[in-house]
């Protein structure tokens, strides 16, 4: 093993910009796997790891949450950012209590997020008391009653907020809110808050579920996908492959994105012929280039469409069956639909009417129609309306519970449609919370708890003085950097469950605790025998995970062994909840997770078929609506657009290709372009000439919040390259973590209180 990591940082006068590509993947995706692999776990450990990668007998990828196809495995089943994640987690490179000793907290913050993830794994449990300036060693059973001795000294449970990454499995998940809720609080932010919480809010109201209700073969024989807001070719790469199939069977693609993606231009799959030596295949027929935050407009535009394309040929369009007999207030949003002004749709979109009539077109002739989107939609402060728009749509036509049709969010981090399945919610339902209670005999708070962004308040504002998170880098996934890091050290203690080295270890409260957990990678032998752990993808399918990978330190804890010593440790060792037996045997949690959790019965067995088992989903299985109304429900939503300020940018922050959410793999977004360094902003041409700089030009962002009694708040983020792109006029992008410190607090979605993260208003401001 290799002590310590690489010692270089990024250099940002390094950049080099080359002009965006025009595919996705081929032999450079492969190269680039390969090369990453063996730079960080050597040759032989590469093959070993990436063979078992998203295997039945293997483990589950940590890079994304997509699924595969039902009883198929391809003998490479893994995409270049799966290898990433893979070659990141199962370095050899490791950091113990030798390095902390020799790098201050305060010179690891000066570093980037980059060095500091490449220096490799946690290998010792860390503390750092008040007043040190270094991390120093201490032991698990010490660690475990520091923390249980901060929580029963609170004088309330709220007083405690527990964080969960989306990479948490099943079983890990489970026992961690059982343990939270066990203490008394529902305070549970997590990382659904800061993505796809517009997604099921949205679809909670409009069909009862707030999950998607398609499958990899729906999209596979659908006639026509509609993919909003979504990157594909970096964030969820092994889509391609399944659209190809799709355009293979006849489908219609209709890309809606404010920036070409490479993926939706063409996907060259380096595991087929065509994919190698040949031009690939054009995923998109029609690429709309949306305005930031036009979706809804368009959606609500198409939507009048149709209703007077039905007018015209009655019967040939809507699917009225379907809506008088599964569907309620249809007549009050198609009155309210008739009236959306579809002049105001095209400034809102940047759209032609001949785009705008082309896309009815296609979807009136789809007979099965999916609509797929990510962060681009839900990262509004209209994101819940937007979606809602969105399903209104589909179910117009009918487009719910029959085969090769429905809605399709496509999540990101690897188990984190599990992780709310499993109780990760700061508000679950009674029947969840009354199953959990008759199970073990507990009392589970019913006062709702704080999300991400309330967590982060109540910690600024002095409620909250001890934080946990449950893996994940807090600090860098969410807004208003300056606002969190200074929450986050108002606090008596906080706790780190992590793998590698992030920037939210060095942002501590007076007292901070690093306790180094197992990744996916690695082979559990908790309670002396070798354990298994399941994960929820993209579309319900449970499946089990195996690492398989020797641990790198004796000191490392699966996570759901942390959860369970900590509960000891904070219980006692006769509380309700048997702690040491859900440690030792995995099967036992997951026998108590089938008796609480609906569509887990017979869980130890049905996980263990070769592909696992599909949870139900009773739109798309029968067409029933748990709603208030017990039918899918035509929502009514107000029109809002995003007009650009005179002098001003409106701004998405977003992920390079050499990245997942928070880990920087490397400093190559070879598909827009760029190498060797992060800190660019995408702006039109056109819109760098009229602010009167030149492409290259090194500038400020200033963001400016409008503030309730009038003015503006402004924050800043410094030395950013102009890089001229194919941007919508007006519209801007730029990385987040780096543009995190531009998202206001409080600038939120509506109702499902989501960051708003892919609309802020900049301006370009000259270096001085």
């Amino acid at each position: 093993m290799e002590t310590g990591g690489i010692e270089q940082d990024i250099d940002e006068n390094d950049i080099v910009v080359s002009g965006e590509k025009t595919y996705a993947a081929g032999v450079p995706a492969v190269l680039v796997s390969l090369r990453r692999g063996v730079e960080q776990m050597g040759a032989v450990r590469t093959v070993r790891t990436l063979s078992a990668l998203n295997q039945r007998t293997g483990f589950d990828c940590p890079g994304c949450a997509w699924p595969e196809t039902p009883g198929h495995r391809k003998h490479a089943e893994f995409c270049e950012n799966g290898a990433k994640a893979v070659a990141e987690e199962a370095t050899k490179r490791q950091i113990g209590p030798d390095f902390f000793a020799a790098h201050s907290v305060a010179e690891l913050s000066e570093r980037t997020d980059y060095w500091l993830g490449r220096q490799g794994r946690l290998t010792h449990p860390m503390v750092l008391r008040p007043g040190a300036t270094h991390y120093e060693p201490i032991d698990w059973d010490a660690a475990l009653q520091l923390i249980a001795d901060e929580l029963r000294a609170l004088a309330s449970p709220d007083e405690a907020a527990f964080y969960t990454s989306g990479r948490t499995s099943n079983e890990a998940a489970f026992v961690y809110q059982l343990m939270i809720r066990s203490f008394g609080t529902n305070n549970m932010p997590d990382c659904s808050n800061l993505c796809h919480e517009s997604s099921g809010t949205a679809l909670q109201e409009s069909i009862g579920i707030g999950k998607g209700s398609v499958s990899v073969p729906d999209l596979e024989n659908a006639d026509l996908i509609l993919i909003a807001g979504q990157n594909p070719g970096t964030n969820h790469p092994r889509m391609l492959s399944v659209l190809e199939k799709a355009k293979a069977n006849g489908a219609s693609v209709i890309a809606i994105n404010p920036l070409p993606e490479a993926g939706l231009l063409r996907f060259k799959d380096p595991q087929k012929v065509h994919g190698v030596i040949g031009d690939g295949v054009v995923i998109a027929d029609d690429f709309l280039q949306i305005r930031l935050g036009g979706d809804q407009a368009l959606f609500q535009g198409l939507a009048r469409l149709l209703l007077e394309a039905e007018d015209r040929a009655p019967g040939t369009v809507l699917d009225t069956a379907f809506i008088a007999d599964h569907c309620a207030g249809f007549d009050a949003w198609a009155d309210h639909v008739r009236r959306v002004d579809l002049d105001t749709v095209l400034a809102a979109t940047g759209l032609t009417r001949a785009q705008l009539d082309a896309t009815a077109a296609a979807l009136i002739a789809s007979k099965k129609t999916i609509i797929c989107w990510a962060m681009g939609l839900t990262q509004q402060t209209h994101g819940v309306a937007t979606i809602s728009d969105a399903t209104n749509l589909l179910l117009m036509q009918g487009m719910m519970g029959k085969p090769g049709a429905g809605v399709c969010p496509v999540r990101g981090h690897s188990n984190v449609q599990g992780d709310r399945t499993m109780g990760i919610w700061e508000k679950a339902p009674e029947t969840f919370l009354a199953a959990l209670d008759t199970e073990f005999g507990i009392s589970s708070p019913r006062r709702h708890g704080y999300d991400a962004v309330e967590a982060i308040r109540a910690m600024r504002d002095g409620r909250v003085s001890v934080f946990m998170a449950m893996g994940g880098n807090f600090v860098a996934a969410t807004p208003d950097t300056e606002v969190t890091e200074a929450a986050l050290r108002r606090c008596s203690l906080t706790v780190q469950v992590s793998t590698k080295l992030n920037r939210s270890h060095l942002v501590g409260g007076r007292t901070a605790v690093i306790l180094p957990s197992l990744g996916r990678t690695d082979k559990d032998r908790t309670g002396g025998r070798t354990q298994v752990v399941s994960v929820e993808d993209s579309m319900s399918a449970v499946h089990l995970s195996r690492g398989g990978l020797t641990p790198v330190s004796e000191h490392l804890r699966s996570e759901v062994a942390i959860v369970c010593g900590l509960a000891v440790a904070l219980f006692g060792s006769d509380h309700r909840v048997p702690w040491a037996e859900f440690a030792a045997d995995y099967d036992r949690i997951r026998d108590a997770i089938a008796r609480v959790v609906p569509g887990f019965g017979d869980f130890n067995r049905r996980v263990r078929e070769p592909d696992g088992f599909v949870l139900p989903h009773p739109p798309r299985d029968e067409r029933r609506f748990a709603t208030a109304t017990g039918k899918a429900n035509f929502v009514v939503n107000e029109l809002h657009w995003l007009p650009v300020p005179q002098g001003r940018l409106i701004l998405q922050t977003m992920r390079s290709h050499d990245q997942y959410n928070t880990t920087i793999y490397g400093l190559d977004d070879r598909y827009r372009g760029v190498k060797g360094g992060r800190r660019v902003v995408f702006c039109h041409p056109d819109d760098i000439t009229e602010a009167g700089f030149r492409a290259g030009d090194r500038v400020d962002l200033v963001s400016e919040w409008p503030l309730p009694g009038g003015g503006v708040e402004e924050r800043h983020a410094a030395d950013f390259r102009l890089v001229p792109y194919p941007t919508p006029r007006g519209n801007a992008a730029a990385y987040y973590p780096e543009t995190n410190p531009l998202v206001p607090l409080d600038h939120v979605a509506r109702r499902s209180n989501t960051p708003v993260s892919k609309a802020i208003t900049v301006r370009l401001q000259r270096r001085s």
